[in-house]
């Protein structure tokens, strides 16, 4: 008994030296931390409703992604074993789907993470070539609609820990990679479809169904017992500023509610607009295109280097670095973000030709950073040679074309420009006003064949004349291709202008989610007589009509049944009364069949080029 009693007074000394030495740490700590010494990772904040707060509020949250203008995003997952072939065959379209074009049964995909062996996995040097290449910020897959984790997740063993032969968690290391080297960090993860666990949404299936009887179950039960608790789990133990939601198959108001209640437990995180029940979060989200004049709201383009995300050894179809170069430039002058993808390998490493392209518009943004990094749109409604973005006091200048003549235009311009230099060398050019125009003498070749940035130091905030299009002497109004905004479609061919035909023209369009349209400026009210110059080379693409809107509803529509094959055709729309003032004009294209069967499936029809669009005073 009096031993013990010793034990007890010796064990209590013992705590209360260890107390007073822990109050002197602390003591010591509150005296450097108040003289700045140190400094802490984050303080903790209040969550404020991101549907509730103020401008200032959400211009503070979003500062740093607007200024950031160029992110990574990295699909990645078990999807990168097969890379695109089932029984020894391609599997058509991208990659990280393969198990639901396939329709492979969940035990068969299963087995390919017992292949998912990422041994090459360095996501120090991911960071580092994200960082080089001018990215700030990267988003990585944790889980996409196969279901398969990145993370060691406790409510499912299908996650790369429990079910490859790794065994350990992909994204505690790149989280650690993205803190030492100054780099944002944010999550896909897909809340929606699941592909193996039972009850996940599948794109295209009544709501509990699936391709194979594994996946069957309530959706509403995997809500609960999957995507809830996942998501807690990366915020639980994840330090990340962006989660990136997507496809919202089978969600409603109440299930996207539950999810977003869960968004408290990250003040001040970043969500895009893909969580689904009317949640719109803080940014748009275009995918493999670039809006034609930009969106009225946060926006981020995400893209492919080639076409797939996820791995797919037999895609080689590489965008060339001057066209990254250029969407990047393009989205920043449209007041967007960049998000760029790679998707690594099966064994851990990203594809070289991803990171020779990184490496390439990292040496260009390395010297013309400054006009991409926090800028924001162009004033311009368009130009002819390039691109611009701006920032206080300053227009930065994308020549894409340099002028032969020596001679580079500025339309429109109002503003007094108080200097003009060649941003990579700081060379100073010299300048005059012609007019409503300012002029800018270049001499030799462009810097830069992808683009060459000049730097306009001017007066004031950007006053700049629209030059719209305009009425002509005798009223008539005619829209060029070179003036129109080529509304593209992510999955389909691009639209282009070409001089193909005999005559200026857009082409490429053969499906009805892209539309072509042009903005002008009417000075005489009245009735108008409209019409669309084409031509085409298909027969296909007889089966269908073109639609006309007028600032968003529609006038008019135009059937190609009778047009003529390999020579220009002019579609009437009849008569239209036009107001005075500014207008947007837009046509689409529709399928009739197409337009019988109100399918929601986008179409290929042949092409068609589009040439002028006219509008005569119907007196005339």
């Amino acid at each position: 008994m009096v031993r013990g009693k010793r034990i007890r007074r010796r064990d209590e000394m013992r705590k209360s030296r260890l107390a007073a030495a822990s109050l002197m740490a602390c003591a010591i700590a509150g005296a450097f931390y108040a003289a700045g010494c140190f400094t802490t990772k984050a303080t903790k904040k209040e969550w404020i409703d991101p549907m509730k707060e103020t401008k200032e509020q959400r211009d503070a949250r979003m500062g740093w992604w607007r200024d950031a203008k160029f992110g990574m995003f990295i699909h990645w997952g078990v999807y990168a074993v097969p890379a695109g072939r089932y029984h020894g065959k391609e599997v058509r379209g991208i990659g990280e789907w393969i198990m639901n074009r396939a329709k492979i049964p969940v035990a068969e995909y299963k087995s390919y993470a017992k292949k998912f062996n990422p041994v090459k996995y360095d996501p120090d040097a991911w960071v580092r070539l994200a960082k080089e290449a001018g990215m700030k910020y990267i988003v990585i897959t944790s889980k996409h609609h196969d279901g398969f984790a990145l993370f060691d997740s406790k409510v499912t063993d299908w996650d790369v820990v429990d079910a490859t032969p790794y065994g350990k968690d992909l994204l505690k290391p790149l989280e650690k990679a993205c803190e030492k080297y100054g780099m944002k960090l944010g999550f896909y993860y897909s809340q929606a479809q699941d592909w193996n666990h039972p009850g996940g949404a599948k794109a295209g299936y009544k709501e509990g169904d699936g391709w194979d009887d594994a996946q069957k179950g309530s959706f509403d039960e995997y809500i609960d017992k999957i995507a809830i608790p996942q998501v807690k789990e990366l915020f639980t133990n994840y330090d990340i500023d962006i989660l990136w939601w997507d496809t919202p198959v089978w969600m409603n108001k109440d299930r996207a509610a539950r999810l977003y209640k869960l968004l408290k437990l990250k003040p001040g995180l970043i969500t895009n607009n893909r969580l689904g029940g009317g949640f719109k979060g803080d940014l748009l989200t275009p995918e493999q295109h670039i809006p034609a004049t930009g969106l009225h709201y946060d926006w981020e383009t995400c893209m492919t280097m080639n076409n797939t995300w996820g791995y797919k050894v037999d895609d080689n179809n590489w965008k060339s670095v001057e066209a990254l170069v250029r969407n990047l430039i393009d989205i920043a002058s449209k007041g967007g973000n960049f998000l760029l993808n790679v998707g690594p390998t099966a064994e851990g490493e990203i594809p070289q030709p991803s990171i020779e392209r990184l490496k390439a518009i990292g040496k260009w943004m390395k010297v013309n950073g400054d006009a991409i990094y926090g800028t924001k749109a162009s004033p311009f409604r368009k130009l002819p040679w390039g691109r611009c973005t701006r920032k206080e006091g300053k227009l930065y200048l994308h020549v894409f074309d340099w002028p032969k003549t020596g001679v580079l235009v500025v339309p429109g311009l109002r503003n007094e420009v108080v200097s003009a230099k060649l941003l990579a060398t700081g060379k100073e050019l010299k300048f005059e006003r012609d007019g409503g125009n300012v002029v800018v003498r270049v001499s030799g070749k462009a810097l830069d064949p992808i683009a060459t940035v000049i730097e306009l130091e001017i007066k004031g905030e950007p006053d700049v004349d629209p030059l719209y299009p305009t009425n002509a002497a005798d009223g008539s109004i005619t829209l060029r291709p070179k003036d129109a905004y080529l509304e593209q479609h992510g999955y389909s061919s691009k639209l282009f202008l070409s001089t193909e035909a005999g005559s200026e023209c857009v082409r490429n369009w053969r499906v009805d989610k892209a539309a072509v349209s042009w903005d002008f400026d009417n000075k005489r009210s009245g009735k108008y007589a409209v019409s669309l110059d084409i031509f085409s080379k298909e027969e296909q693409s007889r089966d269908m009509s073109l639609v006309l809107y007028l600032d968003g509803k529609k006038i008019a529509d135009g059937g190609l049944d009778d047009i003529k094959m390999n020579k220009w055709n002019k579609i009437d729309f009849g008569v239209v009364e036009i107001p005075k003032g500014v207008h947007s004009i837009r046509v689409r294209r529709f399928s009739a069949e197409r337009r019988k069967r109100r399918k929601a499936r986008q179409r290929v029809w042949g092409e068609i080029m589009v040439g002028d669009f006219s509008f005569v005073p119907a007196s005339k």
